[in-house]
């Protein structure tokens, strides 16, 4: 914004920093304005052009930070989001700022990816059955479940491998049953992560464990699944403002 004067008749101007070349740090610069300037406002953030920024995870003290300590999350820049997932079922996302701090019960933290894929088995205690679901993640600062809501509800098993398979056996009166094999993309196919899922199994479960992923090849369709009871009860899109291994224990 330019101080007013007699015969200026544009009072404030916007400019563009991308247009500049970027050049050395004893270079004197452009002029803006041949006339006195009275406030300068940042208008809109654009991205850097000088690429991303690398951002490391240190869990030990629940930390981001640019200095190599920890997982290395990749590059970011501009709206980029790190997706986090936590042992109970919860997840959020958060922008990359070396002050952010984040909770001790994390199960997967990594740069969020849209359209990625997830597989999960949890343990519905309101329904008192384990089901299984596939489901992509929407963004979301505030932290969303994507298991059952009841407090005794708990996740399983998560895995991010694209046609994974799980190994069940049965337990209590249901223990001399023959384990089963589940191709989860055959058993289900992918939903919201409101969706409750698919029941895995009408027996009592012992143990579950992800064994070697099935390898498709390139270009080759999913079979059709039969998904009667996928989405006959959906779960909240809220939950609670509160914090609440990719193989838990049962």
């Amino acid at each position: 914004h330019h101080r007013p004067r007699a015969r200026l008749k544009k009072l404030a101007f916007e400019f563009d920093f991308g247009e500049l070349a970027v050049k050395g740090r004893t270079t004197r610069g452009n002029i803006l304005t041949k006339y006195a300037v009275n406030k300068i406002t940042l208008k809109e953030k654009g991205l850097s052009t000088l690429g991303g920024r690398k951002i490391w995870f240190d869990d030990a003290v629940f930390r981001l930070n640019g200095d190599g300590r920890g997982n290395y999350l990749g590059e970011f820049a501009g709206d980029d989001k790190i997706l986090v997932i936590t042992r109970n079922g919860y997840f959020r996302h958060t922008g990359f700022d070396l002050s952010n701090h984040y909770e001790d019960n994390i199960l997967i933290i990594e740069k969020f990816r849209p359209g990625k894929v997830y597989s999960a088995i949890y343990y519905d205690a309101e329904l008192k059955y384990h089901y299984v679901k596939r489901f992509m993640l929407e963004e979301s600062e505030k932290p969303l479940s994507f298991i059952s809501e009841h407090p005794d509800s708990r996740l399983i098993s998560l895995t991010e491998v694209e046609y994974p398979r799980f190994e069940i056996s049965f337990g209590g009166k249901h223990k001399s049953r023959d384990n089963e094999i589940i191709e989860v993309a055959e058993f289900i196919g992918v939903k919201s992560h409101r969706a409750r899922g698919r029941r895995l199994t009408n027996y009592m479960v012992d143990n579950v464990l992800e064994i070697e992923p099935v390898v498709r090849k390139e270009g080759v369709p999913e079979p059709d699944r039969d998904d009667e009871e996928d989405d006959k009860a959906g779960l909240p899109a809220d939950v609670p403002d509160h914090p609440a291994q990719m193989k838990l224990e049962l």
